[in-house]
């Protein structure tokens, strides 16, 4: 279905999006690095680095043009959409609008769920587009593909045979890449990750220990596993890449933004100079009002997403959070209820 110098589209210029521009030119293939701004296009185009530079990483390969026009994305035959959440709709509609080739397939590999009406990502895209939509996630640090170090991630798609063919273009020596139909599973997992993130963030600033943020981890996968099983997804899929995976390297690396800006948190640095700081788009904090009104809408019980909601839109102390956690009920183990 797609040959090793099948067009590819990468729809976002930030660190991400660089890096999977870096792992798509891999084979050789011609690729596209479609970016907003023209001012940011010609600043890559000039200099062919990331805006948001990896020390030790090297230059865009010669066969990725960057540009900030869609006409340059026409004729592409996978397309990957790389820009923050909340913007995927008004990208989506843009993107229904480009002639893309015969049989080609779009991947979300943007990390959300839209406020208010709890659509993934890859059900945005699909409104406007009229071709096979999918996603991708996994524990993926743009900092390590860059440099070229192992990393696995899965790509999900309805139809298996799409996803084995978008895996078998973008899969490279040091980017191994799994399949899998559940792509509703799969994306709530890499949603929810970065809101659990913020809380590990906050049990750093706060100093509580490695005892409370392996808590965090381990009940946060139980309430991404409620909330995404309620949601149509599989169990199996929480335990994988996606799921699990995602969660561990988003809660512990230094490298987050997400932990960045939840130890910021714990010492009440205010919401938007918290932003301020970590410099980049924080998806845990647009994540956590998703997730809350996504856990309502499905009945789950959710204690730490509602935390995690308490402290960033009802400006509840983290600490006081934490003592109104420890105080509930006691209660059997158990990830479905």
């Amino acid at each position: 279905m797609f040959s090793d110098d099948t067009k590819i589209a990468v729809i976002g210029s930030g660190a991400w999006g660089t890096a999977l521009a870096f792992t798509a030119a891999q084979k050789g293939g011609e690729v596209v690095l479609w970016t907003y701004l023209e001012e940011e296009a010609a600043k890559i185009r000039e200099t062919r680095m990331s805006l948001c530079p990896v020390k030790g990483a090297g230059p865009l390969p010669p066969n990725v043009t960057v540009t900030s026009s869609w006409d340059d994305v026409a004729g592409s035959g996978i397309v990957l959409v790389v820009v923050p959440s909340v913007v995927v709709r008004s990208v989506a509609k843009s993107l229904g609008t480009v002639k893309l080739a015969d049989g080609a397939a779009v991947v979300s590999c943007s990390k959300g769920i839209e406020q208010d009406t709890n659509k993934l990502m890859s059900e945005i895209l699909a409104e406007h587009l009229d071709c096979p939509v999918g996603a991708l996630s996994g524990p993926n640090h743009a900092e390590d593909i860059v440099l070229g170090l192992p990393s696995l991630t899965l790509v999900g798609f309805e139809d298996a045979g799409v996803a084995k063919a978008v895996q078998q273009r973008l899969s490279t020596e040091f980017f191994r890449i799994y399949t899998t139909t559940d792509v509703v599973g799969m994306q709530v997992g890499g949603a929810l990750k970065n809101v659990f993130a913020l809380g590990s963030g906050i049990c750093a600033g706060l100093g509580l220990g490695d005892n409370a943020r392996a808590a965090m981890v381990t009940r946060g996968l139980a309430e991404m596993s409620r909330v995404g099983m309620a949601r149509g997804g599989c169990m199996d899929t929480f335990m994988g890449l996606s799921g699990m995976g995602d969660l561990v390297v988003t809660c512990y690396s230094e490298l987050s933004r997400n932990l960045t800006a939840g130890r910021l948190l714990a010492k009440n640095v205010p919401l938007e100079e918290c932003k301020r700081q970590v410099g980049q788009v924080v998806e845990g904090i647009p994540n956590t009002l998703s997730a809350y009104q996504l856990a309502r809408k499905l009945n789950a019980r959710t204690p730490l997403i509602d935390a995690m909601y308490d402290i960033i839109y009802n400006g509840q102390p983290p600490v006081d959070v934490l003592s109104t956690l420890m105080h509930r009920d006691l209660r059997e183990e158990d990830v479905r209820s």
